[in-house]
Formats: C-alpha cells, structure tokens, sequence
C-alpha cells in the first residue's frame, strides 16, 4: 500500500515539488534539485514501509528541501546560493511559497518556463513532462513515440539552453504570453492523450495522467492573462473524453468499442461541466484543433445509442480540422468514419492518402482499419492478412487482446463462407 501511495505522490507532488524548489534556489541549480526530489522519494520509500507519517506531502516537500541543503552544503555553496530558510523573514517567505496558491503560481511559471522559445520545440515538451508532471525518461519516450536515447538529450540539451541563455523562471506579458500559451497547451493536450490512450504495454488507461492534464488546464484557466478560448476548448475536450473513461474497457478488462459501450457509465457531470467550458470556449471569431476536437467529442456524447451518431456532423468537424491541421491521423478516423456510414468507397479514398509508416508505433490502427475495410466489402483474406500485421506490431495487451478477438470472429466468418 504504501509503494502505491508513493508512486501516487511522485506523479502528482514531483513536479510540484520541483517548481516550488526552482522558485525558491533558482532554475541554474535545476538538476541539483531534481535530484534531490528523486533521492527523497527513494528515502520515502524506505522510511515510510512500517509507519505513514500525519502529512505525507509535508514531509516530502521538507524532506526535499533539507536534501537540496545538504548538497548545497558539501558543494561548499551554502553562502553563495541559498538564503537561510531556518531563521527570520526568510523562514517566513518560503513557508509561504507552500501555500496552495503559491504552488500553483510555482507550477505554470515552471510551465512557461518549459515552453520558452529559446528551447527547440520538441525539447520543450519533454521538459515540461520531465519537469512539471514527472514523467520518466522512458514514458516522455513512449508518449512521444521516439527512443528514450532521443529524450535524453533533449532533456540535456533544454537543461543547456536555460542555463546559457538566462531564462527567467516567470509568466510572460504581452505578445510573448499568446505563442507560448500554444505550446503550453499542446504539452498538457500530450499528458492527457498519453493517459486516455497510454502506449504502456499492461494498461489502456492512465486516470493519473487524465487529471493532471485537466489540473493543469484549470490552473491556465484561473489566470486572467491564460484565460483564452483555447484553453476553454482544450478543457472542454478533455471532460468530454474524460467522461467516457469507464466505459473503455468491461469487467474483464477488454476494450470495448464506441458501439459495446454502456452509456449509463458515462459520467455526466464532466459532460455538463465540458459544456460549460465549451460555452465559454465559443466567444471568438476564430476555432483551434482544440474547438474541433472537443465538438467531435461532444457529438458522441450527444447521441444515446451508437446509431444515432451524427456521423455526417462528425466527418464534417475532421474535415475543418484537417483543413487547419493536416494530420495522417485525420485522414485515418475520416476513413473509419465512412465505414461507419458505408461508403466504403471514399474510405477506400482516404486510406489510399495514407500508410502504416505515417503512424510509427500506432501502425496497427492503419491496419486494423484496412481489415475493417476488406471485411465490409467481404474480402475477408486480405482482412484476416491486415488483422496479422496489426497484431504482429500492437504493443499494450488489451489491443492485442481486441484485435485478436477480432481475428477470431474473422476466421470463423471464412469458415461459414
């Protein structure tokens, strides 16, 4: 029990830990300081196996604290680079930097931080994961579909640039504050996908990294200055996914499909509260990927049984949204979409604009759509040979246990013909 609540403690309280530790020593002695949050979760770990303590979360931001100390002081820097936080109105200003607000202040300045421009924009996004939600090298690697070796050196490589370049550990003003706004958004969009959709071999779903990405987005969203209708989109997109989450997968853990899944379990007040934010998200003369994605989600959740999705609203919605971001995997749930509704010729269309390379460690989705297409038009050897090859590269187990399920069905329909 008490692994699971450090590991519980460590995604949600690491990069708090750290952003409060960076405002308090400064970004230059960032590494010393996320070492020593990594050290004091090691030290929880073993302390912690026989007795909890009252406050958890306070004893790991003391315990991080007096670990940056404790270095600092066999650096023999002590006087050089930290204030005395024992005694006096020094004490009293950094036990103030734990209060809620002041974390939350602490966090979306390390945010911005992260999505400076001087940092090149795919080192930005592993920082911020690193650094704000505690990602591990190997997730942020995962999440961004390339090798843990790459993230290594783009962690290396932002933590070089904010040292040479002076980068304030602040929330920027003015013109500034909108281009790296985006890049904010598209780092917490990433946190959010990777838990709606995890890449992890054993499990479909990460609830953790759902609400820490709809955290975050709600702490942009209590800033006047962050306060934009992207980021009301954005939101919104999120509680609409969010409130389907268990409905995913069954009792046994199988993954069900849009059409298996029980309505009833759709959590209704992140539906109204998704609409909410999406009322709001609307008052402007011009629409994000975020606008279109969230009203895609929310035609799903409009429709009471699979067949009375409006899948004509929904293509349409694809259809501006790859006219503003052109994306294989657009074309790719446009050509899902048409089999919905039967055209198989135009799915046939949008699949020919496409390959299995366009998906790199997804490539079972481009496949799997090409069996759905073979067994429509019932050329079910071709299907049954697309079904292997999804197989052959799926890498989380429920997938698997899907697409063979699938494979099966298919199997038994050849036999039947």
């Amino acid at each position: 029990m008490n692994t699971q609540l450090i590991d519980h403690l460590f995604r949600h309280h690491s990069g708090k830990m750290v952003s409060i530790l960076v405002r308090i020593f400064g970004l230059k002695h960032l590494d010393i300081i996320e070492d020593a949050v990594q050290d004091t979760f090691i030290k929880a770990s073993l302390s912690w196996r026989n007795q909890l303590p009252k406050n958890p979360e306070a004893w790991l931001n003391t315990a991080a604290k007096n670990r940056v100390l404790d270095i600092f002081r066999k650096l023999k820097t002590e006087q050089k680079h930290i204030p005395n936080i024992n005694q006096g109105t020094d004490s009293i200003a950094i036990n103030e930097l734990f209060l809620d607000t002041e974390i939350e202040d602490a966090q979306l300045r390390m945010i911005f931080t992260a999505c400076h421009p001087k940092l090149d924009p795919r080192d930005r996004i592993s920082f911020a994961l690193k650094t704000v939600s505690g990602f591990s090298t190997k997730e942020i690697a995962t999440a961004l579909l390339t090798k843990e070796e790459t993230i290594k050196k783009r962690l290396s490589r932002a933590r070089k640039t904010i040292q040479s370049s002076g980068i304030q550990f602040q929330i920027p003003r003015g013109k500034a504050l909108t281009t790296r706004l985006e890049s904010v958004m598209e780092v917490l969009y990433l946190i959010f996908n990777e838990g709606f959709h995890s890449n992890r071999k054993d499990t479909l779903i990460r609830k953790e990294l759902c609400g820490e990405a709809l955290r975050l987005v709600q702490m942009l969203l209590k800033k006047e200055h962050t306060r934009i209708p992207e980021a009301y989109a954005l939101c919104a997109l999120m509680c609409f996914h969010a409130a389907r989450m268990d409905s995913k997968t069954n009792s046994t853990n199988e993954i069900l499909d849009l059409k298996q899944q029980d309505r009833s379990l759709w959590h209704f007040p992140l539906v109204e509260l998704g609409n909410s934010m999406m009322y709001k998200a609307v008052d402007t003369a011009e629409f994000s990927s975020y606008h279109y994605e969230a009203a895609i989600a929310a035609e799903h959740l409009k429709a009471r049984t699979y067949e009375d999705t409006n899948w004509k609203k929904i293509l349409h919605w694809y259809q501006c949204l790859q006219t503003l971001q052109p994306m294989p995997s657009h074309i790719l749930t446009m050509a899902v979409i048409c089999l919905q509704t039967k055209d198989y010729k135009l799915a046939k269309g949008y699949l020919s604009q496409i390959k299995a390379e366009d998906f790199e460690q997804r490539a079972y989705l481009y496949y799997g759509a090409l069996a759905d297409l073979f067994t429509a038009t019932s050329n079910l050897k071709k299907a049954l040979d697309n079904i292997d090859l999804a197989l052959k590269i799926v890498n989380n187990s429920l997938e698997k246990q899907y697409l063979e399920k699938k494979r099966t069905d298919l199997v038994i329909k050849m036999k039947k013909a």
